[in-house]
């Protein structure tokens, strides 16, 4: 038996395949993209808001005008530990914008700044490096943070009003809002994850 040649050229079948392909590739992409931002809307929604950070407080860690994620579920199940950045309301007054800053004492750390370093319960503190602090307002004698209260400064210690000052003092736990976990990009500064 001898199986007859088709007549003519058979790109045309070649080419259509090749163009399945393509359409099925970018569907393809598109579902991955609509995935991520449903994904992305539903983490928002669910485990925390979105803010801006307003000022120079957090720079190089946050710079000013960058938004965050917040996560408001993560301290449902624990507490805020030494070196986690979170956003509170200053003095509980939720009218306010929220305050980013990086915890450095929890309840019953003593703190004190010497010779413009900090130190916590006697021992330089190590989490995050410091520079020469040149404010040591309620850390110019030993602080004790009390129950249910967070010591926290800005990583731009030098240009943050934190907790070394009396109008805001230690942050009591109800005042916390959540862990910023995340900065968005823009055109000066990267995004990623907050550490």
């Amino acid at each position: 038996m001898f199986r007859k040649k088709k007549k003519g050229l058979s790109f045309y079948t070649k080419e259509k395949k090749k163009s399945a392909v393509n359409i099925k590739e970018i569907l393809v992409y598109i579902y991955i993209v609509v995935a991520a931002l449903l994904f992305a809307f539903v983490t928002v929604f669910l485990f925390g808001f979105r803010c801006k950070v307003i000022g120079s407080s957090m720079e190089k860690t946050i710079y000013s005008g960058q938004n965050v994620l917040v996560n408001e579920m993560v301290y449902l199940v624990g507490s805020p530990k030494s070196g986690d950045v979170i956003a509170f309301y200053p003095n509980g007054n939720k009218e306010l914008h929220p305050y980013v800053k990086r915890v450095v004492g929890v309840p019953g750390q003593t703190l004190e700044v010497v010779g413009g370093k900090l130190y916590v319960d006697g021992s330089l503190y190590e989490d995050y490096s410091y520079d020469f602090i040149e404010y040591e307002g309620l850390l110019d004698n030993p602080y004790e943070v009390q129950k249910d209260e967070y010591f926290v400064l800005g990583d731009n210690v030098n240009t943050s009003e934190d907790s070394r000052y009396g109008n805001l003092g230690a942050i009591k736990e109800d005042y916390i809002i959540g862990q910023v976990y995340f900065k968005f990009g823009d055109e000066n500064h990267g995004m990623g994850l907050v550490k």
